[in-house]
């Protein structure tokens, strides 16, 4: 699964540094071309030579020693990969990735390259729950990075905890189950909607909700990893773009129609995840509107039901619905899964702790019409989308058969 597959490892100034000599010989022996570029501080704990010779390649230690003059190397050696490896990562590296600083070899190839980069975080116990290693590593997972967890047990340092460098044969392990899933969306039309809209009632008021739009944020990301060429139509929320996909802003539940139903023909596989109003405002004021004695009634009228209209105009498309209930929630999401001509659709109990709106977990049920059922406990959104797609991928394969 890794055989051909052209990796390069970046080895940081860690004690689990020499973990990444024997990293190095087991993605060796799997197959694959390994290319190590090292920090200067990585090199004070072992020596480039051990990787040259595991590796049997150059190891990249300085942006400015060229091993060939015709190529600048940090960009041809970007270019090469197909796959970038931080194992160890350190606390430096995490920082310096997410705030795009560009000071030595790894961190500049880092920036430079397309590949999809997996981080493998090796550091103390307190350090790794430090409020700025957490916030860079879920800067870092918004982006589209992808981790691979450290392991909790004894550490260098004396301390017992989460910090450990996950073991090589799980780091190689990982990535060949990662690479069996690459491509399972490539060539395909991925259209993603989240986050709630806005409709005005004047320039300073509105009606809304509390979506957050993680949810529809993490389908997107992780159907871009899979290889789709993803579009996100996104209402107004506060979330960095994922790497490789196209965002489209929108604010109302009429843009989001438009824009909506403009790509729909030319997509194979939708998800609806936005919570989009039902209703809007029948009148809205071009100028603030004051206080007044009493009360103040606002008319309502109907916006597109824009799930129910990509139901009837289904072609070939895989569309796929969200259910956010508070109460007999199986039974409100199989109506829509008939209703709205759906074929498949993930039923969420919001009024479940940790499930919902503005949470970064979700529990919930996915249900297609040919009666395939699955129940996932609570899980990380991105858990959740990773499971959604694989459900969606082997739907598309399964009807092209």
């Amino acid at each position: 699964m890794l055989q051909g597959k052209k990796i390069v490892l970046g080895v940081s100034g860690g004690i689990a540094a020499y973990k990444a000599a024997d990293l190095t010989s087991k993605l060796v022996q799997a197959g694959a071309e390994v290319r190590v570029i090292m920090t200067e501080s990585a090199l004070k704990f072992v020596g480039g030579t051990t990787f040259q010779a595991l590796s049997r390649q150059p190891v990249y230690t300085d942006t400015f020693k060229e091993h060939d003059s015709t190529q600048i190397q940090h960009i041809d050696v970007a270019d090469w990969a197909d796959l970038f490896l931080i194992a160890p990562a350190t606390a430096n590296i995490i920082g310096k990735l997410a705030h795009g600083i560009a000071d030595d070899m790894l961190s500049t190839t880092l920036l430079a390259t397309e590949a999809p980069v997996y981080i493998a975080p090796a550091m103390n116990v307190h350090m790794y729950s430090h409020p700025s290693v957490i916030s860079n590593l879920k800067k870092l997972d918004q982006w589209g990075f992808r981790f691979i967890e450290p392991g909790e047990g004894y550490l260098a340092c004396g301390y017992v905890g989460k910090g450990r460098l996950e073991e090589p044969q799980t780091i190689v392990s990982v990535l060949q189950h990662q690479s069996t899933q690459s491509l399972s969306l490539s060539g395909k039309r991925v259209l993603i909607t989240a986050g709630p809209t806005r409709e005005k009632i004047d320039p300073v008021r509105y009606f809304t909700n509390p979506s957050s739009g993680k949810m529809g944020f993490a389908l997107a990301r992780q159907a871009a990893a899979l290889g789709a060429d993803t579009t996100l139509i996104a209402g107004p929320v506060d979330l960095d773009t994922p790497r490789g996909v196209n965002r489209v802003d929108v604010v109302t539940a009429q843009d989001m129609y438009e824009q909506v139903l403009s790509r729909y023909d030319a997509s194979d596989l939708v998800i609806k995840s936005a919570a989009v109003a039902d209703y809007r405002p029948k009148q809205v004021f071009d100028q603030k509107m004051k206080k007044s004695p009493g009360d103040y009634t606002v008319e309502m009228e109907r916006t597109h039901d824009i799930l129910q209209e990509l139901g009837e105009r289904k072609r070939h498309q895989y569309l796929i619905g969200f259910a956010a209930e508070t109460q007999d929630l199986e039974y409100y999401g199989e109506q829509k899964l008939v209703k709205k001509n759906l074929d498949a659709i993930v039923m969420n109990n919001i009024a479940e702790q940790g499930s919902g709106f503005s949470t970064d977990t979700n529990a919930s049920v996915y249900l297609a019409k040919d009666g395939k059922r699955v129940d996932w406990p609570l899980m990380s959104k991105d858990e959740l989308a990773a499971n959604i797609l694989q459900m969606a991928s082997e739907a598309l394969v399964g009807e092209e058969s």
